[in-house]
């Protein structure tokens, strides 16, 4: 079942020793054979000088596993320091890893080593490494290929020896065929990959961390610890958890200081349960409701969404112009006039024939059409029109989506890159990269 070790019932004895007294040590909770399973492989891989990759969603606990890589390595002695990629803005994060010299940029009024040069000798953990510029992720890469690097403003080449632990809650393939990450340099940082199963993965711990975080907040706020019923619990194992662990902590601190009831009901627990999240970027009706084919990435999404688009650009052209050929429409079939209305939204009547609104008289003598479009025509009648291809460009639309956002939330940056569904990072790179101005 592990590798590494001596099977039989000794080697299986051996193993849930060791995982156990990680546990122990590092304040880990559960059981699960997928937790499990990666903290046997982070003790196997931590007395190596191997680069890891770290995989698993937002609030899994990555970090813990970084630390228990380095303190069972032979640099457990030597510093150990996280940098998150994707808190360090895009125009500092190479000075903020390789240092920088003085006067090298705008206010860089002194020298300064980088993160590989002051870690030199431990591990540097690099959680959200998707975040980086491409740029920064060559660097990188000469880094983990021969401990060499360069300060900002320098042409010095200086060595340092350094053990990369890099985390990602992303799928870093699906970023190398977007062009957004360096392949060579994935397949550099997946030397040994290990998955940390998310908190729906391990559903038979979820009762037991609640009632570990429950027993802790109820000692540090001098209060009797809460329990759940039957029906709770059930509720607490259900719900998706897409915080992991991390929203558990907050659900458990939450009923330990505002519950009155000690003994928790699935009704009262519900009121402290959100909603699941729903994706805010456009969504089409999910693969599994509508038996259609499941969508792998928002690009494909977005696609989808503009092709629509361009059929009912195309349809409500083909009605303006079968509407011009034959006027007695308007007054004949006032449910086609309706449906342009609703296409054209309200206060569109000028673009709609006199007979839209048909009488007796009006029927009788029909009136032509004051329609303003772009077909040309003479003496009143068609003779050929032209049909402008609608724009599919994504990068236009991802422009328009961005601009569109920010003038919502009136250029607050956070708020725009939460209703697009982006880290405010890439919201930061995307408006560089557009030249847009807020």
């Amino acid at each position: 079942m592990y590798p590494g070790y001596p099977a039989g019932r000794a080697g299986l004895i051996r193993i849930t020793m060791e995982i156990q007294n990680i546990k122990n040590r590092f304040n880990i909770i559960g059981n699960s054979p997928a937790l499990n399973y990666a903290l046997q492989v982070a003790t196997q891989v931590a007395a190596t000088d191997l680069t890891v990759l770290i995989n698993g969603e937002s609030g899994v606990g990555k970090e813990v596993f970084s630390q228990i890589i380095h303190t069972l390595s032979a640099r457990k002695h030597n510093p150990f320091i996280a940098v998150n990629c994707g808190a360090i803005p895009e125009g500092t994060i190479d000075s903020e890893l390789f240092g920088h010299e003085k006067g090298s940029f705008t206010g860089a009024v002194e020298a300064r080593k980088g993160y590989f040069e002051t870690v030199n000798g431990g591990t540097i953990f690099l959680d959200e490494i998707g975040e980086l510029p491409l740029g920064t992720q060559a660097r990188l890469l000469r880094v983990l290929e021969t401990g060499e690097y360069i300060r900002v403003g320098s042409s010095k080449v200086q060595k340092t020896d350094v053990r990369v632990v890099a985390a990602t809650n992303r799928d870093l393939l699906q970023q190398v065929q977007n062009g957004k990450f360096r392949e060579d340099l994935y397949y550099r940082l997946s030397t040994v990959p290990i998955r940390v199963p998310s908190l729906h993965d391990r559903t038979e711990d979820i009762h037991l961390l609640f009632r570990k975080f429950a027993a802790d907040f109820a000692n540090k706020y001098k209060v009797p610890s809460v329990q759940l019923n039957e029906e709770a619990i059930q509720l607490l194992i259900g719900y998706p958890w897409p915080g992991n662990v991390r929203e558990l902590k907050n659900i458990a601190e939450q009923i330990s200081v505002l519950s009155s009831d000690k003994v928790i009901s699935a009704e009262a627990l519900g009121k402290f349960l959100q909603p699941y999240p729903k994706n805010r970027l456009p969504v089409l009706q999910s693969a599994a409701a509508s038996g259609g084919p499941e969508f792998a990435n928002e690009r494909e999404i977005l696609y989808k969404l503009f092709f629509d688009m361009k059929k009912d650009v195309t349809e409500l052209k083909r009605m303006f112009v079968e509407l011009l050929q034959n006027p007695e429409l308007a007054a004949t079939h006032p449910q086609f006039v309706n449906q342009l209305q609703e296409w054209r939204g309200p206060g569109s009547s000028e673009l709609l024939p006199a007979t839209a609104s048909p009488s007796a008289s009006s029927v009788a003598t029909p009136v032509s059409p004051v329609i303003h479009t772009g077909f040309a025509r003479a003496n009143s009648n068609i003779q050929e029109h032209e049909e402008v291809e609608e724009s599919l460009n994504i990068i236009d639309k991802e422009k328009e989506l961005i601009v569109k956002a920010l003038k919502k939330h009136k250029s607050k940056r956070k708020d725009a890159a939460l209703d697009l569904g982006i880290s405010e990072r890439t919201l930061y790179r995307k408006l560089k990269e557009y030249d847009i101005e807020e």
